[in-house]
């Protein structure tokens, strides 16, 4: 059985790059679609190509990949990032939400999905406990 969450074996599962930016456009693609999720895409600028690119570079690192983002964008704290924004318990289900429908159409194993959506909704609720309110 793999060990998610040792040395690379959630990017492996995960598809590597290639997989972790279809998981990050489906993301933003229900996002906009879900109608949970059109207030939390109304916080990102219209034009989604860096967001995207850096919400996939930190799921590469975070799922024991290359660490890509430092290099690129430098050193974050996901909660500090987050903190201009209004985040409560709405907007962060609806972010969970949209990820959740995004990895259905993923070819992650079934145990992968539930291991990441679990895995996810740490940092999530570390952002609402530390974004305006």
């Amino acid at each position: 059985m793999t060990q998610f969450g040792t040395f690379d074996a959630s990017y492996e599962a995960a598809g590597k790059e290639v997989g972790v930016r279809k998981l990050v456009d489906e993301f933003y693609r229900q996002m906009e679609t879900l109608t949970e999720g059109q207030h939390i895409r109304a916080m990102h600028k219209e034009d989604l190509g860096t967001i995207k690119d850096k919400l996939a570079l930190f799921l590469m690192g975070w799922l024991g990949g290359p660490r890509l983002y430092p290099d690129k964008y430098g050193s974050i704290s996901i909660p500090q990032a987050h903190q201009h924004l209004v985040i409560n318990e709405q907007e962060r289900d609806a972010w969970l939400l949209c990820m959740k429908e995004a990895l259905k159409v993923q070819d992650y194993s079934d145990d992968f999905k539930q291991y990441l959506i679990q895995q996810l909704a740490i940092p999530a609720e570390r952002i609402r406990l530390s974004a305006k309110s």
